[in-house]
């Protein structure tokens, strides 16, 4: 993404998590508008780019694609209600599942934007066992992409909310990735 010059600013959160890894602090970053209209939304939208990236990324390296899962948008739309209501972008205290967290100024970035900015990690991905599986030495630094890419994961369902400042995304995976111990190809 090259970011336009705009007056306005936005704020931009990452978080990703799943079973038996804990779930690290969401930072916020300050960026650059890189739109003046609000990005264009929509479930079949959403589900539409959100498997397609998901797959192409998997299919690159030689894994099995995942499936789109109801069950699993259920559960992430709840919670993307409560973190829009609330304010609050941390990870949810659930167990079971892999999670991807985005949040940004409402409107602001695509889902394709959301999403290849998890898929962007792979710059700093190795292919070690988990948690070393990062050049920085932070597992969190590539953490949403290896639970994207990761081989014994089926099932992806996402979904985003809104407050009158910010878009909250949050994507659900059965079963989880990034298991200690485990590679995620």
């Amino acid at each position: 993404m090259t970011p336009k010059r705009h007056a306005a600013l936005l704020a931009l959160s990452l978080g990703a998590c799943s079973a038996g890894s804990g779930a690290p602090a969401a930072e916020r970053v300050v960026e650059p508008m890189t739109r003046s209209a609000p990005a264009a939304r929509g479930a079949g939208l959403l589900r539409q780019v959100m498997i397609s990236r998901h797959n192409a990324a998997r299919a690159a390296l030689g894994v099995a694609p995942l499936q789109w899962d109801d069950a699993l948008v259920a559960d992430a739309r709840r919670y993307a209600e409560q973190m829009a209501l609330s304010g609050r972008f941390a990870h949810a205290e659930q167990h079971g599942e892999g999670e991807n967290l985005f949040t940004g100024t409402r409107g602001a970035y695509s889902y394709a934007e959301m999403v290849d900015l998890w898929l962007a990690e792979r710059r700093d991905f190795v292919n070690a066992a988990t948690p070393g599986f990062s050049r920085t030495g932070r597992a969190g630094d590539v953490a949403h992409y290896t639970q994207i890419v990761w081989r014994r994961t089926r099932g992806v369902g996402c979904a985003i909310a809104s407050n009158a400042r910010d878009d909250f995304l949050v994507c659900r995976y059965s079963p989880p990735g990034n298991v200690v111990g485990e590679r995620s190809y």
